[in-house]
């Protein structure tokens, strides 16, 4: 008998080095592929009870069970399940009674990362109200655009953003919105204050009929995204998706007992759904910081315990550029989640903090397609299966970086690429994996949409991202077409910026791109712009332009006065040659400026500034 149990060992031990050595990650693919069922299911389930079961609803299942754990903590304070809870419920009533909200009513949110954002939304969401998720780093034409397309007739602003409402408030006013400001007092007319009436309202449980309508494909948010053209749209986000979203978590191998650290503004997805969303249906307890700061951020994960962090290349580029500490792997965090980092800093990371498994997405706020790296296989943004393929179809196909199109054959169908070939990556449109689209922007949401792809009358999502899959079955992210650019974890639409600059007196046309610059993710932006007839650059008056209308991530920090600018037989505006001769002043003929921001006004471009820039002495 034991002969036989030692055979048996004996076999099974050859039959796992057998699979490791032919499929070194079945392990990883086996776990990751049983927890996506079980999330899958779950989610079925949600989508089949009656009334449907909502993030809401989730929220308050948490309440029941653990009324008095943390759920937030901020600058010192702790916040439980059950006093957001209430503070909700109070947020709820106030706004019932001051702006008479109702069912269906969308809110936007101009608010800065703070614990009172989830309440708000909460309480919204307990009245069955959209919430429309404003970059609090938008100003005026730009800020009444993102407010306008989600057909909002309130918004509530934190009180440090005043003034950019203040900037705004005669056309808010004309069009009749509802300006709340959170705050006790305001001698604004036109300005509403909010912190008052949430104070003085009840804190008593809201009827469940008053979002009785509601359901899983019903809004629930607008979150902004900017795509290749134009001003910031409002991608439709709808309860199955929150739903959907609030699951990464879980599928990076998440629990309860966790601590999650989100310093990524919560008017974006990773924030919000990724993070904040995320942490409600773990039921845990998160760190919540008004921004990210990299000097104290290990400081905070030692103080508060934290298990679980968050970041994108950005973050976590400015976390190896820190001075090197004898502690730097007395921590607790034991998972990263997010997107967007480079290689050589994935492995200075790991090198310089430990063995932390960082779970790098793709994704996109309102596209049907994504991926998780489970593996921690640096470099890559997921892993495929046949699981994830067979529930949300997707191919890469070949794409014409000149004509910006996909390359189709003699039938008019485009072409898949091989294995190690870099395409256009497009999820097909299903009842599983829908595209809902942009509110209020037909076009734009047309523009998504691929038609005749595998074959004729097929509808597939177009991410305008290119990515690889290599032979092992990992995605590679390569690159975006378009004309949008990425610079500190923000896309930047070149149009919208070309716009701006030319409102400038001394600006005819302006074409606009990003450039790379070395040891930094993205590119950041630049523009080619031909000036008035007559007109010499006016050095402080574009500045006060761009400062005045844009964020700063999205300022072009280079300036190349030409006499003409290259374009296409159809008339586009040519950048391949521009975007590879960057900003060397050594390189270029034309007239380069650089903006300085502490002088606050361009300056002409030098070889030592290029090289100050490229040693790091002036930081971008």
């Amino acid at each position: 008998m034991y002969f036989w149990f030692t055979v048996l060992v004996g076999l099974a031990i050859l039959s796992l080095s057998f699979l490791r050595a032919c499929f070194p990650y079945f392990g990883e693919d086996f776990a990751y592929i049983m927890r996506s069922i079980q999330l899958g299911i779950r989610l079925v389930k949600y989508k089949k009870n009656k009334p449907f079961y909502s993030i809401l609803d989730c929220f308050l299942d948490r309440v029941k069970r653990h009324p008095a754990k943390t759920f937030v903590h901020f600058e010192g304070r702790e916040y439980s399940y059950g006093e957001v809870d209430k503070q909700s419920n109070k947020v709820a009533r106030a706004l019932q009674a001051a702006a008479r909200l109702k069912e269906g009513d969308t809110v936007a949110l101009f608010l800065a990362n703070e614990p009172s954002y989830i309440w708000i939304w909460l309480g919204l969401t307990k009245l069955g109200c959209p919430a429309a998720l404003l970059n609090f780093n938008i100003r005026s034409k730009s800020l009444l655009h993102c407010f306008s397309c989600c057909g909002a007739k309130v918004i509530i602003a934190s009180a440090e953003l005043q003034d950019a409402v203040e900037e705004v408030l005669p056309t808010l006013t004309e069009q009749g919105i509802s300006v709340y400001l959170l705050s006790e007092a305001c001698s604004i007319q036109g300005i509403n204050t909010l912190s008052d009436k949430i104070s003085q309202a009840s804190d008593q449980p809201l009827s469940r009929d008053l979002r009785a309508n509601i359901h899983i494909r019903s809004t629930a948010l607008y979150i902004y995204t900017s795509g290749t053209t134009g001003l910031p749209k409002a991608a439709v986000v709808t309860h199955e998706r929150v739903l959907a979203a609030s699951f990464i978590q879980a599928a990076c191998g998440v629990t309860s007992e966790d601590i999650f650290y989100i310093n990524l503004p919560l008017y974006h997805s990773a924030g919000f759904l990724i993070g904040m969303v995320g942490g409600i249906e773990r039921g845990m307890t998160i760190f919540l910081r008004r921004k990210f700061s990299a000097s104290q951020f290990w400081d905070d994960c030692r103080k508060y315990n934290i298990t679980v962090m968050q970041y994108i290349g950005e973050t976590m580029r400015y976390l190896c550029n820190t001075p090197k500490k004898d502690n730097e792997k007395n921590h607790g965090v034991r998972i990263a989640i997010g997107n967007g980092v480079r290689t050589d800093i994935w492995t200075e990371f790991l090198n310089r903090f430990g063995n932390i498994k960082v779970r790098e997405l793709y994704a996109a706020t309102e596209g049907n397609i994504g991926f998780i790296n489970y593996t921690s296989k640096i470099g890559a943004v997921g892993r495929v299966n046949f699981v994830h393929k067979f529930f949300f179809p997707y191919t890469l196909i070949k794409f014409n970086i000149e004509k910006e199109e996909p390359v189709r054959n003699s039938e008019g169908l485009c072409i898949e690429v091989s294995p190690g070939e870099t395409g256009l990556l497009v999820g097909k449109i299903t009842q599983r994996s829908p595209f809902i689209g942009y509110a209020g922007n037909q076009q734009q949401t047309e523009k998504k949409r691929l038609r005749d792809v595998l074959k004729k009358g097929d509808l597939y999502f177009n991410t305008g991202d290119l990515l690889r899959l290599d032979h092992e079955k990992f995605v590679y992210f390569q690159d975006r077409v378009g004309d949008t650019f990425r610079w500190k974890g923000e896309n930047v639409a070149t149009s919208e910026v070309a716009d701006i600059l030319t409102m400038a007196p001394c600006i005819l046309e302006a074409n606009v791109y990003g450039v790379k610059v070395e040891g930094h993710e993205g590119r950041i932006g630049m523009a080619a712009v031909i000036l008035k007839e007559g007109e010499a650059f006016d050095c402080s008056g574009t500045y006060k332009q761009v400062a005045n209308y844009l964020p700063a991530y999205a300022r072009p920090r280079f300036i190349r006065i030409q006499a003409c600018l290259e374009m296409t037989g159809t008339f586009k505006m040519k950048k391949v040659r521009l975007v590879e001769e960057g900003f060397n002043p050594a390189h270029i003929q034309d007239s380069l400026y650089f903006l300085d921001p502490e002088k606050k006004t361009y300056i002409p471009m030098t070889e030592d500034i290029y090289r100050a820039i490229a040693s790091r002495e002036i930081k971008l």
